[in-house]
């Protein structure tokens, strides 16, 4: 079955670039409950995301959750709707994270190259995001998750959506992907600039917080290598920031439901800090490429709560990378390097190019080709 209903995949003598798929987890279309009610259940049935057989997960989904949370997660979301812009903070800061990607692209390929955006549940969708590459002519696709860190619930759930959608093409693209950036020197460089500045202005905390998305622990104990990959980011950016053992603190946040999660949890951590004597704390959240509700509500209201409550004296939230010029700078050259050896990236002709697609087209009529 071809992808475009009366509009074929490929036309003798059409022009070719390579495409990059931005990729990141999404955002309601509007803070409503319908709206909320839609995006968690496209997000919450993924099979990657929530590891319970089908038949039960469905009935607690729809016949619990899709009926209590909704209501609950649009005021959240209203809370945060604009902060960074229009719309979802998530979607207004990967708009910003796309043109700054693909215009430092088209510096670094000799050829011709595209990007889209593409959220992995709700719009734009990675099925829109892949019929604007196709429609751009791009027979080489990177696909990037802004996910520094691996997980079967992000990283490889993105795959699944991918690898889905190109089913129903008739031509399919050489397509690669980027599995994680977690170590990456630019990308802990980065981290740790964006800090350091936050101290200029702000001065040192009495403890640096570093929280990441939390995940079940059936997960990490079933081979996922996410809870490694983010103690890699923490102990390398605290290396890079020359702190000691004492200085900061790894947690995990966002956990749902009763099972265990991966652990120290950040609200329980930030509760407890005061106690220990941390009077002062500022919290970066390294997993999160743009921010989004559960950095600017989920960390920056209600766990800020949690640690004055608990005694603290100073809550700071250190903004994620977002569209920053060394967080973009270090994406574009992560893509380029995932492109090595596509003709586009170097050594490309556009004389030879357009010379050989006129070649191509004229030996494609005067076989019969349709025109």
């Amino acid at each position: 079955m071809a992808r475009f209903k009366g509009e074929p995949d490929y036309r003798h003598g059409s022009t070719e670039c390579t495409g990059v798929l931005l990729v990141n987890l999404g955002s309601p279309e509007a803070p409503t409950k319908p709206a909320l009610r839609r995006y968690l259940a496209e997000f919450l049935w993924d099979p990657r995301v929530v590891e319970v057989p089908r038949p039960v997960w469905w009935a607690i989904l729809h016949g619990i959750i899709l009926r209590t949370r909704p209501a609950k997660s649009a005021a959240s979301y209203r809370d945060v709707w604009d902060q960074m812009g229009e719309g979802a903070p998530l979607i207004a800061v990967s708009r910003k994270q796309q043109e700054g990607i693909e215009h430092r692209l088209q510096e670094r390929f000799d050829g011709p190259v595209t990007t889209a955006l593409a959220m992995r549940y709700g719009t734009p969708s990675i099925a829109e995001g892949l019929a604007e590459l196709n429609r751009a002519g791009a027979r080489r696709i990177l696909v990037l998750p802004l996910y520094p860190q691996y997980s079967g619930s992000t990283s490889a759930s993105v795959f699944d959506a991918v690898t889905d959608e190109l089913r129903t093409w008739r031509w399919v693209p050489e397509v690669r992907m980027v599995q994680h950036y977690h170590r990456e020197p630019d990308y802990i460089a980065a981290l740790a600039k964006s800090i350091r500045e936050h101290w200029t202005e702000h001065g040192r905390p009495d403890k640096l917080v570093m929280s990441f998305h939390g995940v079940p622990k059936r997960y990490l104990l079933a081979g996922d290598p996410y809870h490694c990959q983010c103690q890699a980011t923490g102990r390398l950016l605290a290396q890079e920031l020359g702190l000691a053992d004492d200085e900061w603190r790894l947690t995990f946040q966002s956990r749902f439901g009763r099972a265990e999660w991966l652990q120290p949890y950040t609200d329980q951590t930030l509760k407890a800090l005061p106690r220990e004597g941390a009077k002062t704390v500022h919290v970066v959240c390294p997993g999160f490429s743009a921010d989004c509700l559960e950095t600017l509500q989920e960390i920056d209201d209600e766990n800020r709560e949690y640690f004055l409550e608990a005694g603290g004296e100073t809550f700071r939230y250190i903004p994620a990378l977002n569209d920053r010029s060394d967080h973009l700078d270090f994406l574009a050259d992560l893509a380029a390097g995932h492109c090595q050896g596509w003709p586009e990236h170097t050594g490309w002709d556009p004389e030879a190019d357009v010379t050989e697609r006129q070649a191509s087209r004229e030996r494609a009529l005067a076989m019969g080709a349709a025109q």
